[in-house]
């Protein structure tokens, strides 16, 4: 069993949408996980109706929203999570249907896998339909560059002998990243999970980076595992958490920290 952990606050059109993006992956034998930090009531009628339409199976983990909280409420749905492999992304990035099946084949013990996304313009994002998603348009050049989407090459959605191309002669190291990354979920347990000290700002590399202080070896997967990502405003940005953060990550790396002394094990069922 495979376990996709996806976090959501407060954007339930783009929630949706990316439900149907699972609603028809290739390979069906995963559940979801939505890490929700504290959404409305809306969030919540999304995630019923498309329990109601679709064949997803769907955990729907749920927090009091006291300021960017993604990294508490990570934790909360790692717990939860019923699958030995957990695949992390957000509540705003659309799957290609191969994205379970792309994760599945490449995960192997003792390491992590680090994929790739396209970021779509607002309008665009908003203009999305279920049929574009469910027909797989959206992942096509073609189809992007006729709705006057062109800034992105055309390689972003390569398939077959061009994607293991481009993997191949990207510089892009592999990084822990928040849109597409997985791992064995004992390994997330033994880093203790996602740092709650941490608020937005480089919180998923860090843990990658604890990842790899344990000595897993990340494997990129950037032109495989593919997802669309929704653009919408970042209020939680600030100068003053991107700061700390950056001081966390350097101690992170400079001392060779494998477990964060405030994460996951507070959440542990007995």
């Amino acid at each position: 069993m495979i376990s996709v952990i996806l976090s959501t606050y407060n954007q339930p059109l783009w929630l949706e949408k990316v439900l149907w993006g699972y609603s028809c992956q290739s390979d069906s034998h995963f559940e979801i996980v939505i890490a929700d930090d504290g959404s409305g009531e809306e969030t919540k009628r999304v995630i019923d109706a498309m329990r109601e339409q679709t064949n997803l199976v769907i955990q729907h983990v749920w927090q009091a929203h006291e300021g960017f909280g993604k990294s508490r409420i990570l934790n909360k749905a790692t717990v939860a999570a019923s699958g030995e492999y957990l695949i992390f992304s957000d509540g705003d990035c659309i799957p290609r249907a191969d994205f379970i099946s792309v994760h599945r084949r490449f995960a192997k013990a003792g390491r992590y896998l680090s994929g790739g996304y396209t970021k779509l313009p607002r309008l665009l994002s908003q203009q999305l339909t279920k049929e574009d998603i469910l027909e797989g348009r959206v992942f096509s050049s073609s189809w992007l560059a006729a709705q006057g989407f062109g800034s992105k090459p055309w390689h972003k959605h390569a398939a077959g002998r061009w994607a293991w191309f481009w993997n191949l002669v990207s510089p892009t190291k592999a990084t822990w990243n928040g849109h597409g990354s997985s791992v064995w979920k004992q390994d997330i347990l033994r880093v203790n999970g996602h740092n709650e000290e941490m608020r937005y700002g480089g919180q998923d590399r860090e843990m990658g980076e604890r990842l790899e202080n344990l000595g897993l070896k990340g494997k990129r997967i950037r032109y495989f595992a593919i997802v669309m990502h929704l653009e919408h405003p970042r209020g939680y940005a600030t100068p003053e958490s991107i700061a700390k953060n950056r001081a966390i990550r350097r101690d992170t790396v400079t001392k060779r920290v494998i477990r964060t002394p405030l994460g996951i094990d507070q959440w542990k069922k007995d």
